[in-house]
């Protein structure tokens, strides 16, 4: 009798994340969503992510089973614990120095509001530890491939090229690039960097050492957080500063939309839904509007527009066009809720305009995830004025959820939202209010627009259920990030897919492709009532976006 020799499976990649933050346990924008859910979504295209965090006190509290896997005397200055533990589904790398890390509230900023003075260092050693695990300092675990989120990890790649040790190759992800870590040219050797760095191709910044850009200027691949962003922060409008070096290094950077955790995100199981609803049933969902209404304190008016808006409150987020224009649209059967804190002037406003409108706008001027779920389940419709978007991850909650979002026409939010326009609402595909440039009669406009099709009870549900079937999932952008890890690790990226369908579909990416790669696409919302139907696509997708 022969012997059968089984067919070994190829092995799995281990991904190296490393980030300042990542939900549930540190956050306070969409990166720490993305870092949080990105792993899970991974692991069907067999990749597996130990995630790098600070030890602040929440991650240290968090790790369950925790074991001690290296102690580093001396990171920087600094004597480092390493821990290794579990958290929520998730294998985390923690840096334990009490005195970088320990400390309460935002990550980022001291009670006062203002910079930690000591963020450089405190992200140094973030960026330092990671670069020794991705050289091989823990003999126990190597990465294939490094993934770092963001100004607080962009020494990484620095430290790999300094050091002239082998390493596994980084992608950077850029989630805003308005964030760019700009500190003293003086802290060069606090950081560990050689003199030679603080030039024009190293670390170098107008005289500054730029966290950011040293990523931009050493990792091996870029990727921004949608596709329209990555073609706005290569024009001098929406660079930063940056454009020019992102234009000479287009080759290498990417668009890749963000996706979010469909369990964290359905109103049929979320906890913070006072009436649980499927996705999509757009009667299911009017009791919560109801008691939102009542238990705020505002009109039950069923026929009034309710408006939401869950966010940071800042000028990058429009709040305070909003805030310009809410006396004009109290004029109007116009209700408004805001979620969110932010700049002092924006909130003093806000409460301002909510004792003298007290029928028409109520304010929780703090953080609450709680809100942020149960807000989207019972508005009619989300506000996401921006004036730069790089995804965006609130229009996906409002989609999902059953509220239509209006937003302006800038990044993700343009790469999400099919615009409510005639044409869309006759072929079926509407799913949003998108509006531009972004300012406050076209803000207030959109509005009225809205509100003109919400009387349309028939167009507004279709509207809604249009929202509820566009894909917000993490499914078709993780395998291009699947793709993307196993091209950079020397991998052959079909072998992660029987069927050779490890690749995004049209829209959730902005690439150019190797020559001869199969690209799997599919439509990005279905058409009238034509079941939507995958296509294939030879050769690279088209960009998206006029500027590059």
């Amino acid at each position: 009798m022969t012997d059968v020799m089984p067919i070994a499976a190829p092995p799995e990649l281990q991904l190296l994340s490393v980030a300042s933050e990542m939900y549930p346990f540190v956050k306070t924008g969409g990166l720490g969503d993305v870092v949080g859910s990105l792993p899970t979504a991974l692991r069907g295209y067999g990749i597996q992510t130990r995630t790098l965090l600070p030890g602040y006190r929440s991650v240290m509290a968090a790790l369950e089973n925790r074991r001690l896997v290296l102690h580093m005397p001396d990171v920087l200055g600094r004597a480092v614990d390493l821990w290794e533990g579990h958290a929520r589904g998730h294998t985390l790398l923690a840096i334990d120095v009490p005195e970088l890390y320990d400390r309460p509230g935002n990550p980022y900023l001291a009670p006062d509001g203002r910079d930690w003075p000591d963020n450089g260092i405190r992200y140094a050693v973030l960026a330092r530890v990671g670069a020794s695990l991705a050289q091989g300092c823990w003999e126990e675990w190597r990465p294939d491939v490094v993934q770092t989120h963001d100004w607080q990890t962009g020494l990484l790649p620095a430290y790999l090229r300094y050091d002239g040790i082998a390493a596994p190759p980084v992608a950077h992800v850029i989630h805003n690039l308005a964030f760019q870590g700009l500190f003293p040219r003086d802290l060069l050797h606090a950081f560990g960097l050689p003199d030679h760095a603080m030039q024009m191709d190293g670390v170098e910044y107008h005289g500054q050492i730029g966290f950011m850009k040293s990523a931009l200027q050493m990792a091996a691949r870029l990727t921004a957080v949608s596709p329209t962003y990555a073609e706005e922060i290569q024009t001098p409008a929406e660079g930063m500063g940056l454009d020019g070096l992102l234009r000479s290094r287009s080759d290498v950077l990417s668009g890749i939309l963000n996706g979010i955790d469909l369990k964290e995100w359905n109103p049929a199981a979320d906890p913070s839904v006072i009436f649980p609803y499927a996705v999509g049933d757009v009667v299911g969902r009017r009791a919560n509007k109801r008691v939102f209404q009542a238990e705020f304190g505002l009109p039950q008016n069923p026929d009034a527009l309710l408006l939401g808006m869950v966010s940071r409150l800042t000028t990058q987020k429009g709040a305070d066009l909003l805030a310009e224009i809410a006396p004009r649209l109290f004029e109007h059967p116009i209700q408004m809720a805001i979620v969110g804190v932010g700049d002092a002037a924006i909130m003093r406003a806000f409460a301002t305009l909510q004792s003298r409108y007290p029928r028409n706008l109520v304010c929780h001027l703090r953080y609450s995830e709680t809100l942020g779920h149960r807000l989207h389940s019972a508005v009619d419709a989300s506000l996401v004025p921006s004036r730069f978007e790089p995804c965006g991850l609130t229009q996906f909650h409002a989609l999902r959820y059953g509220s239509i979002p209006i937003a302006a026409r800038v990044g993700g939010l343009s790469d999400t939202i099919v615009d409510a326009n005639s044409a869309a609402i006759a072929e079926g595909v509407a799913n949003g209010i998108l509006f531009s440039p972004t300012n406050a009669d076209t803000l207030f406009g959109a509005i009225r627009r809205a509100q003109g099709l919400f009387r349309q009870k028939a167009i507004w549900a279709r509207l809604q259920r249009n929202g509820a079937l566009h894909d917000v999932s993490w499914e078709g952008k993780a395998a291009y990030y699947a793709r993307l890890f196993l091209e950079m690790a020397g991998r052959d990226p079909r072998s992660a897919d029987a069927d050779d369908d490890i690749a995004p579909r049209r829209g959730d990416v902005s690439l150019r492709p190797k020559r001869g790669m199969r690209i799997v696409t599919a439509a990005r919302m279905p058409q009238g009532t034509t079941r939507a139907r995958a296509s294939m696509h030879i050769g690279p997708p088209p960009r998206t976006g006029t500027h590059a």
